[in-house]
């Protein structure tokens, strides 16, 4: 079995069925991560090329681990030693890269449609790692691979999501991920983080975090965007802690066991305090983990893809 489509653009694009193929897949991938020599052959003289125009530590480094761990020739390219600095354009760039014989292209990009824009322009697979306010699905992917890691399963999990969703894409993928798997989306931030038709998301938005979080399986914090702010958006970072900050008052809200987690990097006193971030009940260094199987499972389907063409 493998995907429906060349590229991995949105969790939009995938139907709930090739969404638990990934999470499958990834269970497997992730047994690979715990061997003494993590080599697998999968993608033995397929070559990746990772295209950054956006800053990144976990998802950037995951998709390379992924792609030596499974035998490929792995690239890294940032827009500051591209020829884009020099006025060429973000197409022009791509087909080069196409034209070298290149498997995959994984790309973060500011702009929203960036990934689709240059999928249907090179034969390679285009993975999308971000693009713009837009959507992750990689992120999302491995955030619902954490929760059925942990919890057993997604179906009627109640999720509460805290924070910046009006620019996260990560909320915006992880709502499509979760509804599509039967689980109940809580949202709850500042009015002025929130999109206008939150309402029509199919999440459950409430002013009230403590609304979003009583009874919920699985409590995530979400980094405030300052970078995507053209002005302050709420009253200081004393205040939003106060009332939308993740602390131990407030997951006392939550089941006993409720999962904490946080897409990262992480802010530290202002969406979450560091006794909550290093608690038992926080999964966000596994999220790490299984964001490399996630990435080593979305690779091998794709390649899959490939070669049944």
């Amino acid at each position: 079995m493998h995907l429906k489509s060349k590229d991995l653009l949105s969790i939009e694009q995938l139907s709930a069925e090739e969404i638990v193929m990934i999470l499958d897949s990834a269970k497997t991938m992730k047994k690979v991560l715990t061997q003494p020599t993590k080599k697998t052959s999968h993608l033995q003289g397929k070559s990746v090329v990772n295209l950054f125009f956006e800053n990144s530590t976990r998802t950037r480094l995951s998709f390379e681990m992924a792609a030596k761990y499974m035998g490929a020739a792995s690239v890294n390219i940032s827009s500051s030693g591209s020829s884009i600095n020099k006025g060429e354009t973000l197409l022009d760039t791509a087909v080069t890269i196409d034209m070298m014989s290149t498997d995959f292209l994984i790309m973060r990009h500011r702009e929203s449609g960036a990934a689709e824009f240059l999928a249907k322009r090179v034969s390679a697979s285009v993975i999308n790692a971000g693009d713009g306010m837009h959507e992750h699905p990689t992120q999302a992917l491995l955030d619902v691979f954490t929760m059925r890691d942990k919890l057993g399963h997604l179906d009627k999990l109640k999720v509460a999501i805290i924070g910046d969703c009006l620019h996260s894409r990560v909320f915006r993928s992880n709502l499509l991920a979760l509804t599509k798997l039967g689980s109940e989306v809580w949202v709850s931030g500042p009015a002025s983080l929130m999109p206008l038709d939150v309402k029509q998301t199919g999440a459950h938005y409430t002013r009230h975090v403590e609304e979003a979080i009583e009874g919920a399986d699985v409590v995530m914090s979400l980094r405030i965007q300052l970078e995507r702010m053209k002005c302050g958006l709420f009253p200081s970072v004393n205040e939003y802690f106060r009332y939308y900050g993740l602390d131990d008052n407030k997951i006392k809200l939550a089941k006993e066991n409720a999962l904490v987690m946080h897409p990262g990097p992480a802010n530290r006193g202002v969406e979450i305090n560091s006794a909550l971030y290093e608690s038992d009940q926080s999964v966000i260094s596994e999220q790490v983990t299984n964001g490399v199987a996630i990435r080593m499972a979305i690779l091998y389907l794709l390649n899959l893809r490939r070669n049944a063409l």
